[in-house]
């Protein structure tokens, strides 16, 4: 080999192993960059906000009415069962991540596993039931004339309320509702079942809940549901039944 050729071997050689660490250089960048682009993309689902519920503090003391429930059942009705299903459901979002914030959202839109079908439900429907008891309110004439439309008379819809809350079999609950035309309507639901979920025989809008589960009345009425329903209808306030109207 003479001389010329040696000094363009050894340039095209040295050129050559130059090139390597730059390939192998922008090959780690690339895979850094990917590893970032992962990290980002997993940071942003890591970012997904999990709602956390509370338990709802009463606008009443539990011995706010203890002519139709008494103070004990009223606590650890509140204390003990509710608070155990915003504990169980906040867990069962952690293991279930779902993409919404509100509990309605939760319940309407999606399929939801069983622990936060339950669960939800019970914070759900409990919320409601709390809200509803508070002593006082007196039905507007606006609101008996549209018991009156979709029930025949404020009795009727009473007698039927109660009816609901007395034929569920087992725990559940009895419901007033509005369908996707406005009008009322009385179902019931099994267990933490509620109106807003896809498995409800019928779906609507809850304005008021009544809680047939023996710990919401066994203390007093023992296996007198029929005794309860008809007391706990005297407590309730209409207007905030009223106000849920949409």
């Amino acid at each position: 080999m003479d001389k010329r050729k040696f000094l363009k071997t050894t340039v095209i050689a040295s050129t050559g192993m130059a090139a390597v660490p730059s390939i192998l250089l922008s090959s780690c960048n690339s895979s850094t960059k990917d590893k970032d682009k992962d990290k980002d993309n997993n940071a942003s689902t890591a970012k997904t906000t999990i709602p956390t519920f509370v338990l709802p503090k009463l606008d009443y003391s539990y011995d706010a009415f203890t002519d139709t429930i008494d103070a004990m059942t009223m606590e650890i009705h509140h204390s003990k069962h509710h608070q155990g299903y915003v504990n169980k459901l906040n867990a069962a979002l952690q293991e279930n991540p779902v993409s919404a914030q509100s509990i309605e959202d939760i319940l309407k839109n999606h399929d939801l596993p069983t622990g936060i079908r339950n669960n939800g439900g019970g914070h759900y429907n409990h919320s409601l039931y709390w809200d509803i008891l508070t002593p006082g309110g007196t039905m507007s004439d606006n609101f008996k004339s549209l018991l009156d439309q979709n029930f025949g008379s404020i009795e009727s819809f009473k007698n039927e309320l109660a009816d609901a809350g007395k034929k569920r079999f087992g725990s559940g609950w009895a419901w007033l509702c509005q369908d996707t035309d406005k009008k009322l309507f009385i179902t019931s639901t099994p267990n933490q079942d509620n109106p807003l979920m896809k498995v409800a025989d019928k779906q609507g809008h809850p304005i008021l809940g009544i809680d047939v589960w023996e710990h919401a009345y066994y203390l007093k009425y023992q296996n007198k549901r029929g005794d309860y329903l008809t007391k706990i209808i005297n407590i309730i306030n209409w207007q905030k039944v009223e106000a849920r109207i949409i």
